[in-house]
């Protein structure tokens, strides 16, 4: 198996579940994500605004080629680690690019995660219904 090597920056971007591996490099912009399209791989318009915002916050857009693979977790999940990682990723290129995205809030982990189910419980926190009879 031959390990595909990147020349750029590469990044990892992690949300829920999911993790993105982002490998970027000077081009004319195009993006693949686990080997298609991104706007194939995102079909919904607002998984596709919030995974490329850093690209769009800072105008490279149109500069960068990037290769991305992800995996684990649900579309949004994937969107969110796609977005954290293409921010980490711009900040390792230039680092001027550190402010305007931590103002924003894109290099800040979202740490949340699915709270584990407990025992005598049907679900997290949720009990049994009361039976008075």
């Amino acid at each position: 198996m031959a390990v595909m090597a990147v020349k750029g920056n590469s990044a990892i971007g992690r949300r829920k579940t999911s993790v993105a591996r982002i490998y970027s490099r000077k081009g004319s912009g195009i993006i693949t994500v686990n080997g298609r399209e991104a706007d194939k791989y995102f079909t919904i318009p607002r998984h596709y605004r919030m995974a490329f915002s850093p690209l769009s916050l800072t105008g490279s857009d149109k500069t960068l080629d990037l290769k991305i693979n992800v995996s684990g977790g649900g579309i949004t999940g994937q969107a969110g680690a796609i977005s954290l990682g293409i921010a980490r990723a711009l900040q390792g290129a230039d680092s001027n690019l550190r402010t305007p995205l931590k103002r924003v809030g894109l290099l800040r982990r979202d740490a949340r995660m699915v709270e584990r189910k407990k025992y005598g419980r049907r679900k997290a926190r949720r009990g049994t219904q009361f039976s008075k009879r």
